[in-house]
């Protein structure tokens, strides 16, 4: 890894937040002299360190990367999907490998019958959402309680602009699967 080339993205990007390199050590929980070293390429940060800047920067990981270290074919395994699993039984797998660079995540969720996850917090503007339904019925309200619900059968799809808050649910006696392919433009607010 070119320590310099990193270096140099993590400055531009504070920059362009107009961020103070104290400030985005507080923000990020590591000392000023880490960031320092970090930003001129003298210090390899280790992984941990390195989500907790781009995180404070509100950009992916990846992003921070270098593109040219990046493989043209990335192939995720089965075995290898992020899954979450809370305790109210619905079941969400991120099927798509992590690219640095590109904000696109395509997900499929399980909801069983009364399951409400809760509703997610906009994205940055300009991001995007599609979701087709793939097996029962969907329940999707955008703009909050106060919002429109759009109510989706297996084989429908719909798109929307995520800079709104959303929230999925199955208020059947059945159990519903869909997908979500998802352009992120930054992290949600």
């Amino acid at each position: 890894m070119d320590l310099e080339a990193l270096g140099r993205r993590i400055t531009d990007a504070r920059l362009q937040r107009r961020t103070t390199m104290k400030a985005l050590a507080e923000k990020a929980g590591v000392s000023a002299s880490m960031l320092w070293s970090v930003e001129r390429g003298r210090k390899a940060p280790t992984v941990v360190v390195l989500d907790r800047i781009a995180r404070a920067l509100g950009t992916p990981l990846a992003a921070l990367l270098d593109p040219g270290d990046v493989p043209r074919v990335i192939v995720r395994r089965a075995a290898d999907q992020d899954v979450a699993e809370p305790p109210d039984g619905w079941r969400r797998t991120i099927l798509t490998p992590v690219v640095p660079g590109v904000n696109f995540e395509w997900v499929r969720t399980e909801l069983p019958p009364g399951a409400a996850p809760g509703a997610y917090p906009p994205y940055a503007a300009g991001s995007h959402e599609y979701v087709v339904v793939e097996s029962g019925r969907l329940s999707l309200t955008l703009g909050g309680d106060d919002g429109d619900t759009h109510e989706l059968a297996a084989g429908d799809s719909i798109y929307f602009a995520a800079d709104v808050s959303h929230a999925y649910a199955n208020p059947w006696d059945e159990p519903c699967a869909y997908h979500v392919a998802a352009l992120i433009m930054r992290s949600r607010t």
